[in-house]
């Protein structure tokens, strides 16, 4: 009898989770179709806040380029003879993929630049256990990369919470982070010259009008966007495919134990558990946070392997990056990755770099993007117990010779400066 009860208490708890995935594929669907708007008068309506008003009524050409916007097609001429470009700079999280992104977010004029547009998606997504269903998010991280590299905003509108009134939001993630959010045709006239330590935050630049923002997109030549966010490769074939585009993928890829010594510091309320076993007992090597570990160095692994062995659909389109070369020599790795995605490297660009990877101590805090790159790279070693070295030495063992980082047996090699860790390799991309 009692087992004739837990196999229905089974039961019930798959048909609960079952319908919880198909309630975020609905939503899923719900987002990224398309609504009819009602006709917008030229008045704003009295349910928009005050302060978006004013924007509106400030702003005289906001409906001509709402309707200019709704009426705009891509002009595929430019693609077709290889001038546009759409990249997509892959990474995850402190692997300095910021750092990396400022690379194209200061190349000026001709770039526009986005930062981590997905975290909307993802946040949206996000179930109660704290994961994503894999299938909704790459549908909708598709449908929304997509919808930016054509400069549409509205795919991605439907995941920013709250709701942009009348395409105008003060809840964009990191705008500030975007140089091409910040200029003046983006920013709204009638905000006052006011300090703000931060560039480009509501008070200095007012709410985002995404009907400008797009309008400014499509006068750029070439469109970036940054994203940790994508777990496989694979799941964005169908951006590679799409006629209307011309995308490459850089994948940014780092050590996993200086990944892992990062993010304890980065996300130390989310590392309890790694602080605890670093202090004062044996890691089980079972635990949900190794398998996790595991996880995430698979994917990466598995995505890279993808794209080195380079099928149809990724010719010519995919490039591995290791975040150790870049900090070791940024401008040659800046020059190679601009020489794989067909965009001339500035002056303005190198300038940036010259000036960034040579900060001082004060400068370099967690979430900066300048840094003394070349100090930064091994640095890890000393801020990270041998027995946890070791954990990810085994879990992460294939993505650990994939990359070219080598093995430490000892306490004494980690800490040893005269030992890198760093095996000099150049990733050829299969081509045949």
């Amino acid at each position: 009898m009692r087992f004739k009860y837990t196999i229905s208490l089974v039961f019930i708890v798959a048909l609960v989770i079952i319908e919880k995935e198909n309630n975020i594929i609905s939503r899923v669907s719900e987002k990224l179709t398309p609504k009819q708007s009602p006709p917008t008068s030229l008045e704003p309506s009295d349910s928009v806040p005050e302060s978006v008003q004013g924007l509106l009524k400030a702003n005289g050409s906001y409906f001509t380029m709402k309707r200019r916007l709704e009426n705009y097609t891509e002009d595929r001429s430019d693609i077709m003879a290889g001038n546009r470009k759409h990249i997509l700079l892959l990474a995850t999280t402190r692997t300095g993929s910021s750092f990396v992104g400022e690379f194209f977010n200061q190349q000026g004029d001709n770039m526009f630049y986005l930062f981590e547009p997905l975290w909307h998606v993802e946040r949206s997504l996000t179930l109660e256990t704290g994961g994503t269903n894999a299938t909704a998010c790459a549908r909708a991280y598709q449908e929304v990369l997509k919808g930016l590299f054509l400069c549409d905003f509205t795919p991605l509108e439907s995941f920013i919470d709250p709701l942009p009134v009348g395409h105008v939001t003060t809840a964009l993630f990191r705008r500030e982070s975007s140089s091409s959010l910040c200029e003046e045709t983006v920013c709204s006239p009638f905000v006052k010259k006011v300090y703000e330590r931060y560039r480009c935050r509501t008070r200095k630049c007012g709410p985002l009008n995404l009907t400008l923002a797009s309008e400014s997109c499509q006068q750029k030549m070439h469109r970036v966007i940054k994203s940790v966010r994508v777990r496989q490769l694979e799941t964005l074939r169908p951006l590679a495919e799409d006629p209307h585009l011309d995308v490459k993928f850089i994948q940014l890829v780092r050590d996993p134990r200086a990944v892992l010594a990062s993010r304890m510091v980065a996300f130390h309320y989310r590392y309890k558990t790694w602080k605890k076993w670093a202090v004062d007992g044996d890691v089980p090597i079972d635990d949900d946070e190794v398998k996790k570990l595991k996880g995430n160095c698979d994917t990466i692994r598995m995505s890279a392997e993808v794209g080195l062995s380079q099928p149809s659909w990724l010719r010519e389109r995919y490039m591995l990056v290791r975040y150790e070369d870049i900090a070791r020599f940024p401008m040659r790795k800046a020059a190679e990755m601009y020489e794989f995605t067909g965009i001339p490297f500035t002056p303005q660009v190198k300038e940036w770099i010259l000036k960034n990877t040579q900060a001082s101590t004060e400068a370099s805090g967690v979430y900066s993007t300048q840094k003394n790159s070349s100090e930064q790279v091994e640095k890890w070693r000393f801020n990270i117990p041998y027995k946890l070295v070791q954990v990810v030495q085994e879990a992460c063992g294939s993505t650990l010779k994939l990359f070219g980082y080598r093995f430490v047996n000892s306490e004494e090699m980690l800490r040893d400066k005269s030992i890198s860790l760093i095996e000099e390799k150049y990733f050829v991309q299969d081509t045949s």
